[in-house]
């Protein structure tokens, strides 16, 4: 169904709660094995991961930092997820680059459009870390930014638990239905929590779409690829 596409990772997805642990081992696993897979159909993989596992913003103020600065922490708990990633993914094979929005040559490199895009044509995983490289910006606007500047077809929003974008908080209201296709229009003018609208906003005039669906079982992630229709198809249309 898609030639290039962006999986974007919640930092808060890969913590071991049980253990009090930034990173989940067999949530890794996991990860790398959709990866490897979709990878094995012939698509190219982006990845942008947050970094709420290790710092949340709200944090900042609790103890006297001010936003900016607390952003700016944010964004390096970000290129130490992809740091990471890739050295799981590594480990296991695969050829993987991690690209910053914050010049740190010493651990990865800068992110440059034309470099992401070569290094997608040789079939590396690209990670993109620290955001768009400024304060006051989600992951959510990196992963938009990203997908767009990279031409991807898709954004794959795997969330932990949650099988796809609900009429309402379905933890709350038990009468809340599963939504199978809405358009970015229909996120802004409901107030549907699936990303910020900074982010909508810049893929409402695209044709990329965002497939939002339940991560805990990686083989989600090839069944949208085989074209089930699983989760919630988020389209300008």
């Amino acid at each position: 169904m898609y030639k290039r596409i962006m999986i974007k990772i919640s930092g808060e997805a890969l913590e071991d709660k049980e253990n009090h642990l930034p990173y989940n081992t067999a949530f890794l696993e996991s990860i790398y094995s959709m990866v490897h897979h979709i990878q094995e159909k012939g698509i190219e993989i982006m990845i942008v991961v947050g970094g709420g596992n290790i710092f949340r913003g709200r944090i900042a103020s609790s103890i006297g930092v001010d936003r900016a600065t607390g952003d700016y922490m944010g964004m390096l708990a970000t290129l130490m997820n992809a740091m990471a990633l890739q050295s799981f993914f590594e480990n296991r094979g695969m050829d993987c680059r991690v690209l910053s929005a914050l010049p740190l040559n010493a651990c990865c490199e800068p992110y440059i459009r034309r470099k992401a895009l070569r290094h997608l044509e040789k079939k590396r995983v690209v990670i993109f870390a620290a955001g768009i490289g400024s304060p006051y910006f989600t992951t959510d606007t990196c992963t938009a930014l990203r997908a767009k500047e990279m031409m991807a077809d898709c954004i794959f929003m795997g969330k932990n638990g949650v099988d796809g974008v609900y009429s309402d908080d379905p933890r709350k209201n038990p009468d809340a239905k599963l939504l199978r296709k809405i358009t970015y229009h229909d996120i802004l003018a409901k107030s549907l929590q699936v990303m910020d609208n900074t982010a909508v906003g810049l893929l409402e005039d695209t044709n990329i779409e965002i497939r939002v669906f339940n991560m805990a079982d990686p083989n989600n992630a090839l069944r949208l690829i085989e074209g089930e229709e699983i989760g919630t198809l988020i389209s300008r249309n």
